[in-house]
């Protein structure tokens, strides 16, 4: 891998990772048509300044969150939608330990980045019909985790996923943004540290960190862009894409 290289991977993360389009299904792709094999610790670079953008977006939500742990109580907002968030990562968690290997397997497969795609695409579409209006609860916020477990597999966008889902079960824009976002802290730490093991000391270096800035600062744009989108009622446009996307994938791929 060169600079160049790096530096496109970067910015592929930063956008896919939280436009509805799947970095994991845009990364193998990448991948596979540059004939890389990404090391591990790059990966983490990348997913690290993603999450990076997430802290800064929404710092001021996440400090708010952490200064609800003084003083727990559901009655709190800031402290309910932490117990949401942590609600939300239990599915996720069970998911993706549950069906690890087979996870694993589909990234090996172009042809499941593409169905994913379409998955996708499907999701988006049904988005539009979700009746938003109500707050966040504990149900809701276990199934806008499942549908965080599901987009583990390539393909399936993490933020077209829970965002989707929240909005299909009624939740309110504005909250489901917030929620779909603080829920994947958890959720990108947690793989992450399944894969540290994994990192040899040779990997990191200048490509990763290089990777990583340019995957923070596209990343942080790309949130924007989903905020605008979904509240302008045009987050199922997305989904065009998708399929597009997809079917040349399974087509020509």
């Amino acid at each position: 891998m060169d600079f160049l290289q790096a530096i496109f991977l970067g910015l592929v993360q930063g956008l896919t990772e939280w436009l509805p389009v799947s970095s994991s299904g845009h990364l193998v792709i990448a991948q596979n048509l540059m004939g890389l094999e990404v090391p591990v610790a790059f990966d983490i670079a990348l997913h690290a300044g993603t999450l990076l953008a997430v802290f800064v977006f929404f710092r001021k939500d996440i400090l708010m969150l952490l200064k609800s742990l003084r003083k727990p109580s559901l009655k709190n907002p800031d402290f309910r939608l932490l117990f949401y968030v942590i609600l939300g990562t239990i599915p996720t968690a069970i998911i993706g330990l549950a069906f690890l290997e087979f996870f694993e397997s589909l990234f090996l497969s172009t042809k499941a980045v593409g169905l994913g795609l379409l998955i996708t695409g499907v999701l988006l579409l049904l988005s539009r019909y979700g009746k938003s209006g109500r707050n966040l609860d504990g149900k809701r916020s276990l199934l806008v985790g499942i549908f965080q477990g599901i987009s583990i597999a390539p393909g399936i966008s993490r933020s077209g996923a829970t965002i989707s889902g929240g909005l299909l079960s009624g939740v309110k824009r504005e909250e489901v943004f917030r929620f779909s976002f603080i829920l994947s802290i958890p959720a990108i730490l947690g793989a992450s540290l399944l894969e540290v093991g994994d990192i040899s000391s040779s990997e990191m270096g200048i490509l990763a960190l290089a990777g990583a800035a340019v995957a923070a600062v596209s990343g942080y744009f790309a949130i924007r862009i989903v905020q605008k989108a979904l509240l302008s009622h045009r987050f199922h446009l997305f989904a065009a894409y998708c399929f597009a996307l997809g079917a040349i994938v399974l087509l020509f791929v």
